[in-house]
């Protein structure tokens, strides 16, 4: 793969029309723009991102990590950017400049597609299909199709939302630049492949089938590697930008959390404090807590805080320095995992450590626990009520449920599948409270007063 091919301004959706611009920023700028005042990405204020949402003590929401990941995004790309040109000066000028803008619009995207109540509501919409009253629909539907839903991804409805045409809008969505949506598309194959050796056992997938032939004309016009055969589903190598913005995510999520997890008591100070100082050797542990020192910074919060932020850094020029050390691997597509996995030992393991933390303290946590049971429960209810509406939609009551689907969404098409999949974009789209009313309403719970 080359560099100059695969970042490409052009347009999902405006390939062919020239659209006049009345300011300077770049196109990429306007993804980042478009993203950020985007009814999607507002509403991922409201979904949980590991903790259920306290009123209290805040913590981390989709939003907020978006966001962070998004300033790492732009930090990654930027450096990687900085060092791409300095090596071949000739890109000086060229759309390389950008990588950090990409990879930033890239990562406020990544989550856009996930459902309420995290990988609980994820799993809710697999098992719908595979153990509950979903089973029903195989034999309605195409293999390929069933194969989608009975591996429900977050990833691939992100770029679902990002490139689908719903009814009413123009193709391609949000209209948005080629290599923006190849860079948030982690696992480029299809669902066809989910679980399999191929792909090393991911159990996840990047487009549905609705998108496959989308994605196939983005990464090809990109110059991605395909790596499937002809006649066989779609797999390609990643786009390279993808392992910033996975990197970019991979910090937040594992280092926000534990700053969390002490914010709300799940582990103590002092474990906090040995989790951060172990991403330092011995001399630049005692630099940090001199400086908290001499910053008379006496709060304990304060003082996880600023460890944190120095975690961060150290992580962010790590991934780097490993992206730039593969690139030519990356490149070739025969780069394997993650950046995380080939930084230096030290940040390694104390990375493992954060990790093992965060899967016995806190991800496996009665409240983490309470709102998965909880969120699991209320996605079943929804999508039992709402199958039943779409196949039967003649009667009262599924009439009264279809009504309160936005039009933009083809819920009375006559085709099964596409009301398959515009009910999912309906209900994936619920925040974690619009959810939880909606249920409450269709159980009779809750009655508005008037």
């Amino acid at each position: 793969m080359d560099w100059q091919s695969l970042i490409s301004n052009k347009r999902l959706g405006q390939e062919l029309r020239h659209t006049e611009r009345h300011d300077e920023r770049t196109e990429f700028k306007r993804d980042y723009d478009r993203l950020i005042f985007s009814a999607p990405f507002r509403r991922l204020q409201n979904k949980t991102q590991v903790f259920p949402l306290p009123g209290s003590i805040f913590v981390h929401n989709r939003l907020t990590h978006s966001l962070e990941v998004a300033s790492v995004g732009m930090s990654l790309g930027s450096d990687v950017a900085r060092d791409i040109i300095r090596r071949t000066p000739s890109y000086a000028g060229t759309l390389i400049e950008e990588l950090g803008t990409i990879v930033s619009s890239a990562c406020l995207a990544h989550d856009l597609g996930n459902p309420p109540f995290g990988h609980s509501g994820e799993k809710a919409i697999q098992t719908f299909f595979t153990e509950g009253n979903g089973c029903s629909l195989k034999k309605d539907i195409s293999p390929e199709l069933w194969n989608d839903i009975t591996h429900f991804e977050g990833n691939a409805n992100a770029f679902r939302l990002l490139t689908h045409r719903y009814n009413g809008r123009r193709e391609g969505g949000f209209v948005m630049t080629y290599s923006m949506l190849a860079s948030i598309v982690k696992y480029p194959f299809a669902s066809f492949y989910s679980g399999s050796d191929v792909v090393g056992g991911k159990e996840k997938f990047g487009f549905f089938t609705t998108e496959s032939s989308t994605f196939q004309r983005i990464a090809d016009d990109l110059g991605m590697k395909r790596l499937s055969a002809d006649g066989k589903p779609l797999h390609y190598a990643r786009h390279p930008l993808v392992y910033l913005v996975e990197a970019a995510d991979d910090i937040c999520y594992e280092i926000m959390d534990i700053e969390d997890a002490h914010k709300l008591k799940l582990i103590s100070f002092e474990q906090t404090r040995d989790l951060f100082l172990s991403f330092f050797d011995s001399k630049t542990q005692q630099s940090i807590l001199n400086r908290i020192k001499a910053e008379k910074i006496t709060d304990r919060n304060e003082q996880v805080v600023y460890m944190r932020a120095c975690v961060i850094g150290k992580l962010e020029n790590e991934c780097v320095d490993a992206f730039l050390r593969n690139e030519e691997q990356i490149l070739n597509g025969t780069f394997l995992g993650s950046l995380i996995k080939y930084i230096n030992p030290l940040q390694r393991e104390a990375y493992k450590r954060c990790t093992d933390v965060a899967f016995g303290s806190i991800y496996h946590s009665k409240p983490v626990l309470d709102i998965e049971l909880g969120g699991y429960k209320i996605m079943e209810t929804l999508l039992d009520q709402m199958t039943e509406a779409i196949i039967n939609p003649d009667r009262f009551y599924s009439q009264q449920l279809l009504h309160r689907v936005s039009s933009q969404y083809e819920i009375y098409s006559p085709s099964i599948e596409t009301r398959i999949m515009a009910m999912l974009d309906f209900i994936s789209g619920m925040t974690d409270v619009f959810a939880l009313d909606f249920y409450q309403k269709i159980n009779g719970t809750s009655l508005p007063i008037v």
